[in-house]
């Protein structure tokens, strides 16, 4: 079984002084270690019963998808301001390093549907509080929030209150 944290890279100073980025994208050339982490996440996700996985962009498009179809479900994204065609709910939020906003597509999750949250990074929990945002904004219930991997020192789970959370790798500092 391959070692997922050996195949994340760690980048400093990206992408600005100060941060160490943490890069899942190696995860990718290696097909075992895409198949291990989707099943993982897919042993999490499976008894919350969702009818959907939201991911957010743009990482989260690259696993989020797969999640969704080894469980048997569709797949909502969220995206970045202006990369959606029609009407979107948007929300603003900080990240670790800046401000964004993101947006999910009014006819992208129906009311009342079990969404599940996928991201391939739980930081600061930013981006994943404005994920599950709009995910009630669009009148749907969160039933969990999966990531690949967790930098437990910035305390991102605190944002995601009493929702059931997966992590795959955890690192205990930024």
């Amino acid at each position: 079984m391959p070692d997922l944290r050996a195949l994340i890279a760690e980048i400093p100073d990206f992408p600005k002084p100060g941060i160490l980025f943490r890069d899942l994208l190696p995860i990718l050339a290696d097909p075992g270690a895409v198949r291990q982490v989707v099943e993982g996440l897919t042993t999490f996700a499976r008894p919350l019963a969702p009818d959907v996985v939201v991911g957010a962009e743009a990482r989260g498009f690259l696993f989020g998808p797969l999640l969704a179809m080894d469980l048997g479900v569709g797949f909502a994204p969220v995206r970045k301001p202006g990369k959606l065609p029609g009407p979107a709910h948007a929300e603003a939020y900080a990240l670790e390093y800046g401000e964004s906003t993101l947006e999910l597509a009014v006819d992208a999750v129906r009311p009342g549907a079990r969404v599940l949250l996928f991201d391939d990074l739980l930081a600061t929990g930013g981006t994943a509080a404005a994920s599950l945002a709009l995910i009630r904004r669009a009148g749907a219930e969160p039933v969990g929030a999966c990531f690949v991997a967790e930098l437990r020192g910035l305390a991102g789970r605190a944002q995601l209150g009493e929702l059931p959370v997966c992590s795959l790798v955890e690192y205990e500092s930024a």
